[in-house]
């Protein structure tokens, strides 16, 4: 079955990029449908061409595409994609962009700089975009940089799921591997039943990226488990860097949990190599077999999306689903 119709004869279509099909298999096994199929393929010289092999006219269309590597280009596709929706009559189109790229350029630093996360919703909006999905993004001010709706998600209950019943509070101290990460690690303190909070200063310098200058521990962490709580683990030199500074501060052991695993260039042996007990992410982007390891867990955010869908589709409320996350 290719789509959802209500008594009203609104119909709900999934459509799929080709950047992470596994993810989209999943969410489409959870509405119960198949992802429409569409003739997708490049160009020579790299231009992408889309066409769907059934009709969108009238249609509640969600197109999902994860913005992985090389993320230019599957961007490009996903507003490929909606161009041919709008134009196709879709009655409705929401952007899924489990992970939104370009989102960790939400200001200007210096002079001269971009945002590109606005650039981002910008073009979606052009594009035809009517609402916008997305699951942990950087800053909360993204949400404002799209004019229409934006359901921001959190994977914070699957990975809170996944590590409570294995964490004893009496013994853990939740970090944030910045200032920045503070008010999503208090929730974890919450559900953790009131555990410690610590933080790492952090000193970046601005002219190198993926850079950390300096860290150092704020917070009781001696003698103690340290779950280290992030929205990215690109390159992991921060995850790396934190940890080295929760060791040297006296830590037992220290857990890292992450919504969106990028794992860029030396992130995999940085990570197996470190005394990082155990990495948990979820499948907003692809990880291919390449970059497991032993200590890498990975949770499906498929369930998530699932339900944030359905409750668009039936003119629910999203919110309502995850109001502890995101209170």
């Amino acid at each position: 079955m290719s789509g959802i119709k209500t008594t009203g004869e609104k119909e709900l279509l999934v459509f799929a990029g080709r950047s992470h099909p596994e993810l989209a298999t999943e969410i489409c096994q959870q509405l119960g449908i198949e992802p429409v199929p569409m003739s997708a393929y490049d160009f020579a010289n790299g231009e992408i061409y889309v066409r769907f092999d059934i009709s969108a006219r009238g249609c509640d269309a969600f197109v999902i595409q994860s913005h992985t590597a090389p993320i230019n280009k599957w961007i490009m596709e996903q507003l490929i994609m909606v161009d041919a929706l709008k134009r196709a009559s879709a009655k409705r189109i929401t952007v899924v962009a489990p992970f939104y790229g370009y989102a960790r350029q939400d200001k200007k630093h210096r002079g001269r700089e971009p945002i590109s996360a606005r650039l981002m919703a910008d073009l979606f909006k052009t594009a035809g975009a009517d609402r916008l999905i997305s699951v942990d993004l950087h800053t909360a001010q993204i949400q404002g940089f799209f004019d229409g709706p934006v359901d921001h998600l959190f994977a914070f209950p699957i990975l809170a799921d996944h590590l409570e019943g294995r964490l004893d509070p009496e013994r853990v101290t939740v970090v944030a591997p910045d200032t920045g990460r503070v008010r999503m690690a208090e929730r974890w303190t919450h559900r953790l039943g009131g555990c410690p909070l610590a933080f790492i200063h952090k000193t970046r310098d601005l002219t190198q990226p993926n850079v950390v200058a300096a860290n150092r521990v704020v917070g009781e962490v001696e003698g103690r488990v340290c779950l280290i709580v992030d929205d990215i683990i690109d390159t992991a030199g921060t995850i790396i860097k934190a940890s080295e500074a929760l060791f040297e501060a006296g830590a037992a052991e220290v857990i890292v949990a992450a919504t969106h695993g990028v794992l860029s260039g030396p992130a995999v042996d940085r990570l197996k190599n470190s005394a990082i007990s155990e990495v948990v992410v979820t499948n907003t982007l692809p990880i291919g077999p390449d970059r497991r390891f032993d200590k890498l867990t990975v949770l499906s955010i498929a369930p998530l999306i699932g339900r944030a869908i359905t409750e668009v589709f039936n003119d629910g409320s999203v919110t309502s689903l995850f109001d502890d996350a995101a209170s």
